[in-house]
């Protein structure tokens, strides 16, 4: 299991601390990952325009505001933290064409957001390829003891990704809950996808038990950041 560490910020942003490859890292309840030791906050799999999308592709017309929620959930976590270096970890955009439609204001919004900090675009399945806001445009990224990417390669250590948008089931008051969650290894960590408007992959899926390997941990998102033991299936 993943040596834990107790801080003052830890407790102040009601996150759960834990080690990968010797980097003191922290699980916002957010579902933003958090290293303060190099100031940098990665959150994944954000989805903008995902309304934008489902509306032009025939589908429903969804409340248009996932772009002004998920946006001021990642101003708040930028504020509290301090971040000198924010990664979006893949799949920012829910397409391509949701990334060329993407209103002005919100552009303004992410531009204001960039000023003054180093800002890592990762390309992901939704949107492989350089977009046109600014920023640095990867397919992945090394920093220290760790590799940031989108898809998980089973063969990589120290990696943090995403793409999975991870969810762990669990009884509370009789009544099951689903919450989005962080995946922890010894090897690897897994992202919850940060956007309003995203789904999620059981974390008991055995694709998921086939990355994670045993005991390995589901960092619950919500209020706080609260750990539990991944719920395991049988894998075929």
């Amino acid at each position: 299991m993943p040596n834990l560490q107790n801080s003052s910020q830890c407790r102040l942003l009601n996150g759960f601390p834990f080690k990968l490859s010797g980097a003191a890292l922290l699980a916002l309840p957010s579902g933003a990952l958090w290293w303060p030791e190099v100031e940098l906050l990665c959150v994944s799999d954000l989805h903008l325009g995902k309304a934008e999308r489902i509306s032009r592709k025939g589908g429903a017309n969804l409340p248009p505001y996932e772009i002004q929620d998920t946006l001021r959930r990642l101003e708040q976590d930028i504020e509290q933290t301090g971040a000198s270096t924010v990664i979006c970890l893949g799949d920012s955009f829910d397409d391509l064409s949701a990334e060329r439609a993407f209103p002005e204001d919100a552009q303004l919004w992410i531009a204001r957001l960039q000023a003054g900090r180093r800002w890592i675009w990762i390309e992901g399945n939704h949107d492989p390829g350089p977009i046109h806001l600014g920023g640095q445009h990867m397919a992945e990224f090394a920093c220290g003891p760790l590799l940031f990417r989108h898809i998980a390669d089973p063969a990589s250590s120290g990696e943090v990704s995403g793409h999975y948008h991870p969810k762990a089931q669990i009884s509370l008051r009789g009544r099951a809950r689903s919450f989005a969650c962080f995946l922890l290894d010894e090897t690897r960590l897994i992202l919850p996808a940060y956007g309003t408007y995203t789904g999620g992959l059981r974390c008991d899926h055995p694709t998921l038990a086939r990355l994670i390997k045993k005991p390995g941990l589901a960092i619950l998102t919500g209020k706080s950041a609260q750990p539990i033991p991944m719920p395991r299936a049988r894998v075929t």
